[in-house]
């Protein structure tokens, strides 16, 4: 199981580290135009070794992608103070044009993970650059910010935010939209929830309380950090380890529509989807009300525009 990661920043580095401690691959690249970045991170994993499973790690070439079975790009300057992730559009698709070739003439059998922002954007131009299957190009859409959206509640609620089930779906960025028409608490819908079990008196408020939290998350962390990499990173592993372990796991992440989606086509957002081995193995069709459609195909509007105006 070898994976290889080209930029090794904040989210690069810590995706390392995260698979690295999991046990979930056996092979690990890293691949920076920094040469001594990407040894210097790689040296520092190793340093670790005797507290985690074995795991070759060694900073790398792009000949190196060769039988790597995903190959994650998170390369190009993440969100300064101000800018939003569309804003990075065509700074990073540049660098994007530059990676994708050298890695398919390397390896053209990988299934590419697409993390560099804007991630919807982006995947839709790998795809395209690539010539993969659409099920082999994944962009790690909104896997984090539904993490974010159960922690959310999580707090709100208390209860642990692993018996929460919500997704935020379209966008990774400010046209994302919370399907509260799914959201649940063990089963018991979110609205009948609070008003049974809530401490509090029920105040429909909450929910918009809820979704601008979870939009302004990065933003805020950027602001106090200088950039996101744990939640980013642990994300990251979950769809990693649902691929190479043909986990058949339901996740947010990006991915084509190619066939009408509530009206929805020739675009990457994100989806519930089944995750395995093939990558993408399915995107589920879920019921939402008709103003969650509503913000869904803005949603898929403003990616598509963005899209249009690559240089």
């Amino acid at each position: 199981m070898k994976i290889g990661i080209i930029g090794t920043g904040y989210v690069g580095s810590t995706t390392a580290f995260a698979l690295m401690i999991q046990g979930i691959v056996s092979q690990l690249v890293l691949i920076d135009n920094d040469s001594d970045k990407a040894e210097g991170e790689a040296l520092d994993l190793i340093h670790s070794m005797s507290f985690v499973h074995p795991v070759e790690i060694y900073a790398g070439d792009y000949k190196d992608l060769k039988s790597s079975e995903i190959v994650i790009i998170t390369a190009g300057p993440s969100i300064s103070k101000g800018e939003t992730r569309l804003d990075l559009a065509n700074k990073n698709y540049k660098i994007l044009k530059e990676i994708i070739p050298k890695v398919m003439e390397n390896n053209q059998d990988c299934i590419l993970l697409i993390v560099t922002n804007p991630v919807d954007v982006l995947s839709y131009a790998a795809l395209k650059l690539s010539g993969l299957d659409k099920s082999k190009v994944i962009g790690s859409g909104t896997v984090l910010d539904s993490s974010r959206f159960r922690a959310a509640i999580s707090r709100k609620l208390k209860v642990d935010a692993r018996n929460i089930h919500g997704y935020i779906i379209g966008e990774h960025g400010d046209s994302q939209v919370a399907a509260w028409s799914l959201t649940n608490i063990m089963g018991i819908q979110f609205d009948h929830f609070c008003k049974q079990h809530c401490d509090d008196e029920y105040d429909p408020v909450m929910k918009k309380e809820i979704e601008t939290e979870v939009r302004n998350s990065a933003y805020r962390v950027i602001e106090k950090k200088g950039a996101t990499s744990f939640a980013v990173a642990l994300s990251l592993s979950k769809i990693v380890k649902s691929i190479l372990r043909d986990e058949n796991s339901i996740l947010t992440v990006s991915t084509y529509i190619e066939d009408p989606y509530y009206g929805i086509q020739d675009v990457f957002l994100s989806l519930p989807c089944v995750v395995n081995r093939k990558g993408i193995n399915r995107v589920l069709k879920i019921p939402l009300s008709t103003q969650e459609q509503q913000s869904l195909r803005k949603s898929a509007e403003i990616i598509k525009k963005y899209i249009s105006h690559l240089e």
